[in-house]
């Protein structure tokens, strides 16, 4: 008994009965087994106690004064805070009929007296449990009421969010790349109508060159989780063609995974922002002629002879210069290229004499960096624009020269994949109908998340490297950009602190 003091009560049970008696044998009882009890001898009084302190279960006695047990019920039952507190009537009367009108006014059980202890304890305990599941039932069915409107409130703003949204937004499955829906600036932007869209697949609907990398991408949710602003280009249902930056993420709509495309429509912008390259490059290249050829000028001493500070100055000025003709250079072939102005002369033409051809081009580079150049060519022919090959392969050499350190080692190499035994390569194209060119050096790698970047315009793996290493952070878009236009892909692995190595991927002659 005293621990059990100290021990919350297993329930907080109200007995209403008009017998002393009956009260002291109940309370005990009760007690006894780790219940805590009230006990009143009048309706009213368990009325006022039941609804100041609703218990977890009421025994009622039929018979008393003034109030008895069915009108005691019968209240208990109009009132929203008794009302679903169980009550177990207990009476002498053992009638059928005071049974049934026990349990019309809302009892839950009905004990005949003289009881017996363990039947009493059986019938509450069995009762308290019913009502104890009752209660997580309500808790349980008022939290998925709230859900289901805290949900329904969400659907509500998404969907106005949805269809008034300045931005192209669609909606398609994750497994079939299906649209779903599509809202009206989506519309507007392709020119289709919402059933010509809503129920077929991205590929099945002409939407540009990059509809299979837009299906892949989304195939690819469950594992990626998202994309964002993924420059593509997108063709109307007219033929006009659009540039778009797309971001995607992975939504759950009613257990269905599926991919949230948000559109953003920069036709417009590129087009300002290339005309502005284009203009501001031009203008750039006859005063920097002008610039380069005075500087060649006070070099060769036509001009008269400068002092050694003169000589230094002058060195100064023509790098700078050269370096800003280069990266005006560079822009204006990336905008070419881009733009479809330069095309690709493609030819058969040797992967061995490319190879060295590249490696003769940058040996004084090389020797000036105290770096060793290796070169292993194979035999091979290619279908490819020779002077734009050649102009990828020594980028890539140049750069890897310039990230060595003196005594370093850069080798350039061709072989045929062996896409059998080379798991690294399992997710490019399985065909032997490529050659696979390698530029790897020792140098001090790259970072993984600068991988991908590099080859974007103007990124570099450190800002300070345009200064230090005179690039402009162009020669890897525009390398990119010639291999994709031969079919070809182009990519890198990096180890830091161990060196770096390219990829290039080109289709072979026989292959055309």
């Amino acid at each position: 008994m005293p621990n059990q003091s100290l021990q919350s009560p297993k329930a907080d049970i109200l007995v209403i009965d008009d017998t002393p008696e009956n009260l002291n044998l109940l309370s005990a009882m009760l007690t006894e087994q780790g219940y805590k009890v009230r006990s009143v001898t009048k309706g009213s009084t368990g009325l006022r106690g039941a609804n100041a302190a609703p218990p977890d279960l009421i025994l009622l006695d039929v018979n008393m004064p003034e109030m008895n047990g069915y009108v005691v019920c019968q209240h208990l039952k109009a009132n929203d805070r008794t009302r679903e507190i169980p009550v177990i009537f207990i009476s002498a009367l053992g009638d059928v009929l005071d049974k049934v009108k026990a349990f019309a006014v809302g009892g839950v059980d009905y004990i005949t007296k003289p009881f017996h202890l363990e039947e009493v304890l059986a019938r509450i305990d069995n009762h308290l449990t019913i009502r104890k599941l009752q209660k997580q039932l309500q808790a349980q069915n008022e939290r998925l009421q709230q859900e289901i409107h805290d949900r329904a409130k969400a659907e509500e703003k998404f969907t106005k969010a949805f269809r008034s949204s300045p931005n192209p937004i669609a909606i398609a499955t994750v497994t079939e790349a299906r649209f779903i829906d599509v809202n009206p600036s989506f519309l507007r932007m392709s020119g289709y109508l919402l059933d010509e869209v809503v129920g077929h697949t991205i590929t099945e609907l002409d939407l540009g060159k990059d509809v299979g990398a837009i299906a892949k991408t989304i195939q690819l949710l469950l594992d990626t989780g998202s994309l964002h602003n993924q420059e593509f280009e997108f063709s109307t249902k007219f033929g006009e063609v659009k540039t778009i930056l797309l971001s995607i993420e992975l939504i759950d709509l009613s257990g269905v995974q599926c991919a949230l495309l948000i559109a953003n429509d920069i036709t417009e912008r590129k087009r300002l922002e290339n005309e502005f390259i284009s203009l501001v490059s031009h203008e750039l290249r006859t005063p920097l002629t002008s610039t380069m050829g005075a500087l060649d000028l006070l070099g060769a001493g036509q001009l008269g002879n400068l002092t050694p500070q003169g000589q230094k100055f002058l060195s100064i000025a023509t790098t700078n210069t050269e370096r800003l003709i280069r990266l005006v250079n560079d822009i204006l072939d990336l905008e070419r290229m881009k733009s479809g102005k330069i095309f690709m002369r493609k030819v058969n033409c040797n992967a061995a004499e490319l190879l060295i051809t590249a490696t003769e081009a940058m040996q004084a580079m090389a020797e000036k960096s105290q770096v060793k150049l290796i070169v292993n060519p194979l035999d091979i022919q290619l279908w490819a624009d020779p002077d734009r090959l050649l102009q990828t392969l020594t980028n890539l050499l140049s750069n890897a020269i310039k990230f060595s350190a003196p005594g370093d080692t850069v080798r350039i190499g061709a072989t045929l994949p062996d896409y059998e035994s080379d798991k690294s390569k399992e997710n490019e194209p399985a065909t032997t109908d490529y050659l696979l060119i390698t530029i790897q050096d020792e140098g001090r790698g790259i970072p993984e998340d600068k991988l991908q970047l590099i080859f974007e315009r103007f990124q570099q793996v450190d800002a300070s490297d345009s200064r230090n290493k005179g690039g402009t952070g162009l020669g890897l878009a525009i390398c990119r950009n010639i291999v994709q236009q031969h079919d070809g892909k182009i990519w890198v692995q990096s180890i830091l602190g161990e060196g770096s190595t390219f990829y290039v991927l080109l289709p072979l002659a026989s292959f055309k």
